[in-house]
């Protein structure tokens, strides 16, 4: 598996997103567990999550302790293993989404997610959603806080724009290291986002990087079909999946993509694409309007 840094960190040039294994429509756990391992069997060192991913009230960072046991159960070496994980928003359990962005819940958040995890420090923690209640430099302090106490080794943002971008870094005096925002094939406005990060250094994770080539865990209604995605793949003989994954890849050093999975194939077929190159001729298809 190819590899691309989160600050001084290599990782596989594709991760895995973890929510569809805890939220609504989940599998059993086996299913579950089985699924991190064969993204570890594939390479795949980044395990995205969060404390929020979970489906029913009362299971707060199911999926911090789905990871935990997955990991803790795997035959191989994980210990080159970055669990990324988030907190500031809430599931309540009727299918909506909360946020809250105060530092004292940031703080709170980042100490229970430490249990769950059963860490010392997390690799990456970040602030899942600005709070439109809470000033976003209060929030970002959080993060600064938790960074000086050794609580975690880096930190990220999701879900902002470019001017909290620049402000988070002013706030965290550079030591910004990801940006987490939604951006696939059908949804492209955090172009001027990804620019910036590029620009910075900072890691771009793109959520839900296959939103226009098939349905994800956030979407309804069926998988698309019959795009450029589609015809290329046709003709190399490969998912356009995996072509959707390789054209991130070649938009930006900086990208490293967090496809969803539940199931052991998918994200086998998922981390192929780190190793799809894309030709010129091929990428200009893809962006073609």
């Amino acid at each position: 598996m190819r590899t691309r840094l989160i600050g001084d960190v290599p990782v596989s040039a594709v991760g895995l997103g973890a929510m569809p294994l805890s939220i609504e429509g989940r599998p059993d756990e086996a299913r579950a567990i089985a699924t991190i391992h064969a993204a570890l069997d594939a390479g795949v060192t980044l395990i995205d999550t969060a404390d929020s991913y979970h489906w029913h009230a009362g299971e707060i960072g199911h999926n911090e302790r789905l990871i935990a046991r997955a990991l803790a159960s795997y035959g191989g070496d994980a210990g080159d293993v970055l669990v990324a994980t988030k907190g500031g928003r809430g599931r309540p359990g009727d299918g909506s989404w909360t946020v809250n962005g105060d530092p004292r819940h940031i703080r709170r958040a980042c100490e229970a997610s430490l249990e769950r995890l059963g860490v010392d420090s997390i690799g990456l923690y970040q602030l899942h959603k600005p709070d439109p209640d809470v000033p976003f430099a209060e929030s970002v302090g959080a993060l600064r806080d938790l960074l000086d106490a050794g609580k975690i080794r880096m930190a990220g943002i999701s879900n902002v724009d470019v001017r909290q971008i620049r402000e988070a870094d002013r706030e965290l005096g550079g030591r910004l290291t990801s940006v987490q925002n939604r951006h696939s094939p059908a949804v492209r406005d955090s172009e001027p986002e990804l620019r910036l990060c590029t620009a910075l250094g900072v890691a771009f994770l793109p959520w839900s990087p296959l939103g226009g080539i098939s349905r994800s865990a956030l979407d309804s209604g069926g998988p698309a079909g019959g795009t450029a995605f589609h015809a290329i793949a046709r003709r190399r003989g490969v998912s356009p999946q995996r072509v959707c994954l390789a054209w991130h890849l070649a938009r930006s050093p900086r990208i490293v993509p967090i496809p969803g999975a539940s199931r052991p194939e998918s994200i086998r077929d998922s981390a192929g694409a780190a190793e799809l190159t894309l030709t010129a001729d091929e990428l200009a298809e893809l962006d073609r309007p």
